[in-house]
């Protein structure tokens, strides 16, 4: 496996000259050029254009204590729910999957597939490509690897990547049997740009699965919720970790994300078959509705 520095340097080179791309189409196109293009960054409005830069400021910030906030607010159920979330994809069931994790920079997602994998089925061939946009989290999540029994095998991979418009050299058409992305799709900026690439580089038969933040069912829990996120977290990240401005963010974030019946008929625009819309079927309610797990196959 090349080392993790190398690759996010070519990935970061050839990010460099995407983003470049971008922004020369962007100037040729009347339409995009239109100052009226928003898109959240929490409860505000932004420009489409400034939003990736934003949000990779807050990550940039939160990289070094992204787990322990993780935890501290949480109190330690997002393990839980990640937990679930991969226990109900059954990684190596089927024999070897080629799986890709995006938006899984700190690599506790990728962790979990391959030792999932390997507890439940024996199957040791199972690899995973952890792709972020954001270099921190990468190394966070490199560090994490070393640890294990994993590192320098062909089993795992890091490469810094954009969600919205992955390479096409280094992730081809028709390759994944697995597309997992948990709290992360909220904060790209075109959700429906995501899902298309998703589509792209799965296998057709292969899985999309999402774990998202989304909206709870139930009025009262839903309240003290609220009241929860607004006054808690922005707290925990003032204390643990010096920046309550992130942490805002990513509260007002998940309000912002769309709910559970019109985030999957995003998925099934993108060409996706769910099931019907309904908790149980094209989505799964954890905890009420505070965490959803979403999944949709390639036809």
């Amino acid at each position: 496996m090349q080392t993790l520095g190398r690759r996010l340097l070519q990935s970061h080179a050839s990010l460099r000259r995407t983003t470049l791309g971008l922004r020369f189409a962007h100037s040729q196109d009347p339409s995009s050029s239109d100052p009226t293009r928003t898109a959240s960054f929490g409860f505000r409005n932004v420009p489409e254009e400034a939003k990736e830069g934003m949000v990779r400021e807050v990550f940039d910030s939160v990289a070094a204590k992204y787990d322990l906030m993780n935890d501290a607010s949480s109190m330690g159920v997002h393990r839980l729910w990640k937990d679930e979330f991969v226990a109900s994809l059954q990684p190596g069931r089927r024999g070897p999957q080629k799986c890709i994790d995006v938006a899984g920079g700190t690599g506790d997602i990728a962790l979990r597939i391959l030792d999932f994998a390997r507890e439940k089925y024996a199957c040791r061939e199972t690899t995973v490509d952890v792709v972020d946009i954001n270099g921190q989290m990468l190394k966070e999540g490199f560090k994490r690897f070393k640890k294990t029994m994993y590192h320098n095998t062909p089993q795992i991979s890091f490469t810094e990547g954009n969600a919205q418009g992955l390479s096409k050299e280094q992730f081809p058409n028709n390759t994944y049997d697995l597309y997992t992305i948990a709290f992360g799709i909220r904060n790209c900026t075109s959700i429906p740009a995501v899902l298309e690439e998703a589509y792209r580089v799965l296998k057709p038969g292969g899985t999309f699965a999402c774990l998202e933040f989304s909206r709870v069912d139930n009025p009262l829990l839903s309240t003290l919720y609220d009241q929860y996120s607004f006054s808690v977290i922005p707290l925990l990240g003032t204390i643990l970790a010096g920046d309550r401005q992130s942490y805002q963010y990513l509260v007002e974030s998940i309000r912002r994300f769309p709910a559970q019946a019109e985030f999957s008929r995003m998925i099934r625009d993108a060409g996706f078959k769910t099931g019907k819309d309904v908790d149980g079927a094209a989505w799964v309610n954890l905890w009420g509705g505070i965490a959803c797990i979403h999944t949709g196959v390639k036809v």
